[in-house]
């Protein structure tokens, strides 16, 4: 009987058995073992250069759930479109792209072994513009990266993100009495009222996982303008205006007679809130800014979205900023 004139088939089942004939004699193999044995004995290429993809039904959109095909060097694995998406940037992106690209990933509970490597050796592997930990039932989520780079009497050359909660740890006052004198580094806010919010940082992230670095900060006030200023060990401070609005609202400026200095390294915006900037005020809550206004009054971002300043006894939300290293 020739094969010819057995009754065609147009499906097999797993357990169907083919005819195998070679050099070794005739065999049989299984169905289901078939697409296999093919497989090993040829070459991917061979298979990919016959099969045309236009014969495929085409697609004009993908969800994000829908998988793709990827080779990997454990063979071959299935990705969803959105794991692609930030696995290829993951895996390409210079620290210019990542820190102006927002995700806004949960990072975990913890800062990870791994994350402090990819945070020291400067790739940032693993992270995004406002990607976040949740601990201690708060936000803490990226602003920036190697902000500070650079920077200082002493260059900071100290890979970091820069972090804020996203909303106000607690409230305090600036001063007990509506003065401004001795700045910020003279005020009560920068010697007693912000050692709770160091206190709560160091809990989240561990104190050695603060960047350690200089910042230039006002010392003195005369005639309501910031008057002077020096460098100062810092890792964990207000923000101040320009981080926030990227530029100057309520601080003193010169009047053509009087020129002033900003005594700040903080000359830039975070990108966070360039990028997306309803997280400069996330909660609608009054938050102190260390920029000294007048002889009464520091800056502030307003609970109703607008710049804005307070007298100095007020008692608005401390949200700092500080460097996370590895």
């Amino acid at each position: 009987m020739k094969i010819t004139d057995y009754a065609l088939v147009s499906t097999l089942s797993a357990d169907n058995v083919l005819l195998v004939d070679g050099a070794g004699g005739t065999k049989t193999i299984l169905a289901k073992d078939l697409l296999k044995a093919l497989a090993e004995a040829g070459n991917a290429k061979d298979y990919l250069t016959v099969m045309n993809v236009a014969d495929l039904t085409q697609s004009t959109a993908v969800a994000k759930t829908d998988k793709l095909m990827v080779n990997t060097s454990a063979g071959n694995k299935g990705i969803t479109v959105d794991d692609a998406l930030w696995a290829i940037l993951d895996a390409c992106a210079p620290l210019e792209v990542r820190k102006n690209t927002f995700r806004g990933k949960n990072l975990g509970a913890a800062l990870t072994s791994e994350q402090k490597t990819n945070i020291a050796n400067g790739t940032f592997k693993g992270f995004f513009l406002g990607d976040y930990w949740e601990i201690g039932g708060r936000v803490w989520r990226i602003v920036d990266m190697d902000y500070w780079w650079n920077s200082g009497d002493t260059a900071c050359t100290t890979h970091h993100l820069v972090v804020m909660p996203d909303s106000q740890l607690y409230t305090a006052q600036m001063n007990e009495t509506n003065i401004t004198t001795g700045g910020y580094v003279g005020s009560k806010m920068y010697t007693e009222n912000l050692e709770n919010a160091k206190t709560l940082v160091y809990a989240a992230f561990g104190e050695t996982a603060i960047l350690k670095h200089r910042e230039y900060l006002t010392n003195a006030v005369s005639n309501g303008y910031p008057s002077a200023g020096a460098w100062y060990d810092s890792k964990v401070e207000l923000p101040n205006e320009i981080m926030m609005y990227g530029s100057l609202v309520f601080t003193p400026a010169g009047d053509g007679s009087f020129v002033p200095n900003r005594y700040t390294i903080d000359k830039t915006q975070l990108a966070l809130m360039a990028a997306h900037p309803r997280y400069i005020n996330p909660h609608r809550e009054n938050q102190w800014l260390r920029d000294v206004v007048s002889g009464t009054r520091f800056a502030c971002v307003a609970s109703g979205g607008h710049a804005n300043s307070g007298g100095a006894s007020s008692s608005y939300g401390v949200r700092p900023v500080f460097g996370v290293v590895g």
